[in-house]
């Protein structure tokens, strides 16, 4: 049951796509899913704080860090390490999470979200950009991006408990409604995105090696973390942060590369990129509840 919903959105995603209403639906579910949907979720798991989210932002952020500087090494190629480091938490991070973990995953998904994207915004524009960016720039777009506001929102909260209305009926709607959002956007987005994808085989081949790759990597981070940082020990935080490292590249890269370069090759690593996330999340998820039904 739980999978009816995201494959609902990407068929509708999928079968908007042809239509007229394509071009403006998926900039506008796109801007709702980064804008309002998401810095919802965020500030909901902030205020109604988990134990370890802090230390997940933190495993997060350093994670992206660590992925980048491999893979620089090993392809000499700022883009390219980029679309292995910056991940899509947004559109397809949480919706995948829900669908397979379900709503029990929201506050470490959203925990390794924001990591990654505080990530993403610091070092996106230096990697792709030709000229050297000065910090008060970077400070600016770190400080003005969703998840901190999100999160600056969610601290100023945080000053009143809160903790006696975490159950009231309202609260609960509201955010129950807005995970359904979440899903139903991420993957309606998915399917326009999919539905327009022409790539090669060996796009798709190299696309799947890399993230086998990562997620290769991931099992020794991971395993770091469960050892070394006081995030809480249990199966699904550390099954939702191994699925976190099989998402597929940022979408906003292309846009940024188009911008400060003037090309759009990230285009390609992440339509191939975003198929093979699919198909290994997809694996991983059946594998997973076969061992571990509990989750």
């Amino acid at each position: 049951m739980a999978l009816l919903l995201p494959l609902f959105g990407f068929l509708c995603g999928w079968g908007l796509a042809s239509t007229q209403f394509s071009a403006t639906l998926k900039p506008l579910f796109a801007s709702l899913l980064a804008r309002f949907f998401i810095p919802v979720v965020i500030i909901y798991n902030m205020v109604f704080y988990q134990a370890g989210s802090l230390w997940l932002i933190g495993f997060s952020f350093i994670s992206s860090v660590f992925f980048f500087c491999i893979f620089y090494y090993f392809k000499k190629d700022k883009l390219r390490a980029l679309c292995l480091s910056y991940l899509n938490g947004a559109w397809l991070g949480f919706p995948f999470a829900l669908a397979l973990f379900g709503p029990q995953a929201s506050s470490i998904i959203v925990a390794l979200y924001i990591g990654g994207s505080l990530f993403g915004n610091v070092c996106a524009v230096m990697a792709v950009s030709q000229t050297r960016q000065n910090s008060k720039f970077i400070i600016k777009n770190v400080l003005l991006s969703p998840p901190v506001i999100a999160l600056s929102l969610a601290a100023i909260l945080s000053i009143w408990d809160f903790t006696a209305y975490e159950s009231h009926p309202w609260v609960q709607w509201f955010y129950q409604t807005n995970k359904v959002l979440v899903t139903f956007t991420g993957m309606c987005i998915l399917g326009m995105w999919l539905s327009k994808i022409r790539i090669g085989l060996s796009d798709l081949k190299q696309s799947l090696l890399l993230i086998s790759s990562r997620m290769f990597l991931a099992i020794f981070v991971c395993l770091a973390a469960y050892y070394v940082l006081p995030i809480p020990h249990q199966q699904l935080t550390y099954a939702v942060m191994f699925m976190f490292f099989a998402l597929p590249p940022a979408a906003n890269i292309v846009a940024l590369e188009t911008y400060y370069q003037g090309t759009g090759h990230s285009a390609k690593y992440i339509a191939s990129g975003t198929i093979a996330s699919t198909i290994l999340i997809g694996i991983y998820g059946v594998v997973l509840h076969l061992l571990l039904p509990s989750l």
